[in-house]
């Protein structure tokens, strides 16, 4: 072991990221990287605590932790792990390995000091090590993830000799590692506590960041799957068939909160995906749904097991997959190296044998089925190394990161409820089951964990009391309602209209009566439809793009002119290959309102659903406020106010191509909060800050960008009045951006505003909505939810930021999620109360449903507008200019092509309810 004390010679400490942020392309201009590095604005200090609403006793899956008063430090160092001949180490995994043999064979040189290591390259300790430079050497027994891939199977370069396999003995069982642990920095533990009493901390996300890495530590050594803090242990009782090969498999999420009642460790139930672990060739039986080994396609399945592990049947140790041979098990040779003689003792000869000639007789290993089929190779491109399939089994926790289907998202969400009571059995199981009371890092600095859920207060908001037909008002109960015996507030006509359907087997007259008798019901006046068009038999096999225009061919060849309305039905209910160039002809191509349905079951519930919908696209209004129609609302009617819902939507697993979709949906037609429309763009994949808010044309007076569109709107919307107040809501960002939502986003808008009018400034107040979180709260005593309109603003909250949870919805399934809003940025002065009746009342304004939901409508929105629109990206050769002209440069990213934009005749509707 050598030391050294000298820290001059040492790099610079490497940054330490917290646990939640999400690293984006997006780059800002030079100028606002310099904001960023002194931003402008932050998130702003609770101003006071709601009062409204009946008191309610809850409990919350927080759990408080005690952190000492001291002035000790974490102390972190830099970790380099190295093989005998100097290279790096390069299996995945092994550090864990290294680290937990260094703790065991030198625990003297450290001076007993316990190790927080993050797997990687970064290690904590509580209080400093002997010197701040220290070597160790180890020997890892038994290494099954090596460097050069060694193993007992046949190879490319033949298989060892037994000269050749007792002199190799070593290392293919060992392994010697060097190991170079450097002091980086210290981080005061009192950063914990002074941000508990609401100060501000540099050091506050280090040190919980330590303690998130003690967490995850100590689910590695029990064995665990981790994905970022969520653990998952390796355990059949947790694992849930979901088809196709692939299973959920239950875990637990558990990470440290700064709260006003101090800190906690929050813990939730957790599911992520896995291969099923078993025979490789049962899998992809599975995986592609065929009947035999002889019906899968093996270009799709080279692409399905590149890099999943394996075991084999005749030994213990772990393999990864690097590819399969293109010649069968029968026809792949490789050279294998034996002695002549028949004792083994002549010369070393070199003889080509098949990969099954090998396993059969030289291993005597029988194989039933494997001849006809491609090997598995483990090796490297120039040191292969093969397995016959019916050797290999795939070992257990390994994620599936493709996307799923319909049918197995839908499996996944079933098996995954948990209704409260159940819940909270699970969670108080997996805190005993952690045993962090055990752990020697939490003991060795002083840390402890309360068992038992913390109890909070929360209050139940009264349920707005809404406006239907007939100047009629009423109360939801229970976060819902319906229309029965009901007219809409502001029911539409329809008279210029059709039915299209593409090769459905439904009934149409009837579907056709019923409907036209369920609106009149309503309020909404339908006349006979014009035609129905049928498709045409031989156009079925055709594409989706072909059918559509052919259906078109038809309508513009008997309609007198463009329709009102078009309702169109469907073969499949979910992912039909229609739904996508459909919208896009009606949308952006004619400007035609549309309805796509798939009637399973036609009823009166269902049939108004549909009108509901119908509705809102032609501009009716299903149902209003009261306090909108009065109008009453706090801070809102009395000056011009304009909404924003703001998202961005990102490609799921598996189609990491897409470009990311930004939607800003803008409220229109002030004093009401109901009535929207929508503006969406594409942007880089993966890129959260919205890059086209603002978007001035070089050399010119034009602004091309999303905020103007929603400005002009509203001032023409909204007797010519310009907004004196815009509050916004933003979806899907983690709390480490928030400074970005404040001053790259937040600044667009503002640029956006003075590029219009110079002398316009408008208030602004920006909210953020949460829903990928892990705080759920639970009635103590009772197996129901948390009732709809339940508010917490207290103990489990920031000690210092304006956020609070919101339930508004009735959670009939599984365990509510509730809303997490942060309040960033204030300039209206709302109070509390008056703040959380708005956003209680927002989730009562969403057109689509007779039901509270669970986030601010103008969000849901937003989701609405960017999924219907990423449609028109699987079926569109997009344009080629470049949405990343102009607005936010984001330096590096390539360049995407623009959506088609929405004809004028639909672009300001609510095309997307």
């Amino acid at each position: 072991m050598e030391s050294s004390d000298s820290r001059k010679d040492l790099p610079p400490p490497p940054a330490i990221i917290p646990a939640d942020v999400v690293k984006t392309e997006l780059g800002p201009t030079c100028e606002q990287t310099k904001k960023a590095a002194t931003p402008k604005r932050v998130p702003m200090a609770r101003r006071g605590y709601g009062a409204k609403g009946q008191r309610i006793q809850l409990l919350t899956n927080h759990f408080k932790v005690a952190v000492p008063k001291s002035n000790d430090h974490f102390y972190q160092y830099s970790v380099a792990l190295f093989y005998e001949d100097g290279h790096p180490t390069d299996g995945k995994g092994i550090g864990r390995k290294v680290m937990d043999k260094v703790q065991e064979t030198y625990d003297s040189e450290l001076e007993g000091k316990q190790l927080a290591y993050d797997g990687e390259k970064t290690l904590f300790t509580n209080g400093s090590l002997p010197h701040n430079k220290l070597e160790f050497t180890v020997v890892l027994e038994d290494v099954s993830l090596t460097r050069g891939g060694d193993n007992d199977s046949s190879r490319g370069n033949g298989s060892p000799s037994e000269s050749d396999q007792k002199r190799r003995k070593r290392p293919y069982h060992s392994k010697t590692i060097k190991v170079q642990i450097s002091y980086a920095t210290k981080i005061p533990v009192q950063a914990i506590a002074a941000v508990l009493q609401g100060q501000e901390s540099e050091h506050f996300q280090e040190a919980v960041r330590v303690l998130d890495i003690v967490l995850r530590q100590n689910a590695a050594r029990q064995g665990c799957l981790l994905v970022r803090q969520s653990f998952f242990h390796n355990n059949p009782r947790n694992f849930v068939e979901l088809g196709g090969g692939v299973m959920g498999c239950r875990g637990f999420h558990s990470s440290f909160r700064a709260a006003q009642d101090g800190l906690s460790l929050n813990i939730d139930v957790s599911t992520t995906m896995i291969v099923k672990p078993g025979p490789v060739v049962d899998f992809l039986i599975m995986n592609q749904n065929v009947r035999d080994p002889y019906h899968i396609d093996w270009t799709k399945a080279k692409r399905m097991l590149k890099n999943l592990r394996i075991k084999t049947n005749h030994s213990n140790t772990e393999y990864k997959i690097t590819g399969l041979t293109e010649k069968s098990c029968r026809e792949q040779t490789f050279s294998l190296n034996q002695r002549s003689g028949r004792d083994g003792d002549g010369e070393l000869q070199t003889i080509e044998v098949t990969v099954y000639d090998y396993f059969v007789n030289h291993r005597n290993m029988g194989l039933q089925y494997s001849a006809d089929f491609p090997c598995i190779n483990v090796g490297k491109p120039k040191r292969p190394s093969y397995f016959p399939l019916e050797l290999c089994n795939l070992v257990s926790l390994q994620r599936y990161t493709k996307a799923l289907s319909n049918l197995q998202r839908a499996s996944l969400v079933e098996k995954s409820r948990q209704k409260p009571q159940e819940r909270m059995r699970s969670l108080t199981d997996a805190l005993r089951s952690s045993n962090y009371d055990a752990d020697p890092m939490l003991r060795s600095s002083g840390i402890s964990i309360s068992a038992q859920f913390t109890q909070v207060e929360g209050r139940v908001l009264s349920a707005p009391r809404l406006k239907v037909g007939n100047g009629e008002d009423f109360f939801p109960r229970n976060g819902r309602w319906n229309f029965n015996n009901k007219k809409l507030v502001d029911p539409v006509k329809i008279e210029k209209w059709a039915i299209v359907n593409f090769s459905a087997r439904c009934d149409i007259r009837y579907l056709c009566n019923n409907l036209i008798k369920c609106g009149d019901m309503k309020g909404i006046s339908i006349s006979n439809p014009f035609e129905v068009f049928e498709e045409s038999p031989q156009f079925r096999r055709e594409s989706a793009p072909v059918r559509v225009e052919r259906m078109f061919e038809a309508i513009k060849s008997k309609l007198p002119g463009p329709p009102q309305f078009l309702l169109c039905i469907l073969p499949e209910r979910k992912n039909s290959d229609i739904y996508g160039p459909w919208k896009r002809k009606n949308l952006s191509d004619l400007g035609i309102v549309t309805q796509c349905i798939a009637p399973t079951k036609v009823n009166d519930q269902y049939l108004t659903n549909v009108l509901l919908k119908i509705n809102a696209k032609l501009g009716g209004m299903n149902s209003l406020l009261s306090i909108e129609h009065a109008p009453s609302i706090p801070l809102v009617s009395k000056l011009p106010t304009l909404i924003l819902g703001m998202d961005v939507s990102h490609g799921s697993p598996g189609h990491s191509d897409v470009p990311s979709i930004a939607a800003v949906v803008s409220s229109r037609h002030w004093p009401l909060i109901s009535r929207y429309r929508a503006s969406v763009r594409t942007q880089s994949q993966k890129v959260e800050m919205i890059a086209n808010l603002f978007k001035p044309v070089a050399g010119t007076r034009e602004d091309q960008g999303i905020i103007r569109e929603s400005l002009l709107d509203f001032y023409s919307s909204s007797g010519k009045r310009k907004p004196d107040q815009i509050i916004i809501f933003r979806d899907g960002v983690s709390e480490s951006q928030f400074i970005q939502v404040l001053n790259i986003e937040l600044e667009q808008i503002i640029e956006a505003c003075k590029f219009l009018d110079e002398n316009w400034c408008p208030k602004f107040m920006v909210i953020v909505a949460q829903k990928n979180h892990h705080t759920k709260f639970f009635q103590s005593g009772s197996p129901d939810n948390v009732p709809p309109g339940t508010v917490i603003d207290n103990k489990v909250c920031h000690p210092r930021n304006n956020d609070f949870y919101m339930c508004a919805h009735a959670g009939m399934i599984g365990t509510t999620r509730p809303t997490h809003y942060h309040v960033l940025h204030d300039e209206l002065g709302f109070s509390a109360d008056d703040l959380q009746e708005l956003v209680h009342s927002l989730s009562y304004v969403y057109q689509r449903s007779t039901t509270a939901i669970s986030v601010v409508a103008p969000i849901c929105y937003a989701h609405l507008a960017a999924s219907q629109m990423t449609q028109f990206i699987k079926f569109n050769d997009l344009s080629d200019t470049s949405s990343s002209h102009g607005g936010v440069t984001v330096p590096g990213a390539v360049p995407v092509p623009e959506l088609p934009r929405l004809h004028n005749n639909v672009s300001s509707s609510m095309f997307f309810c």
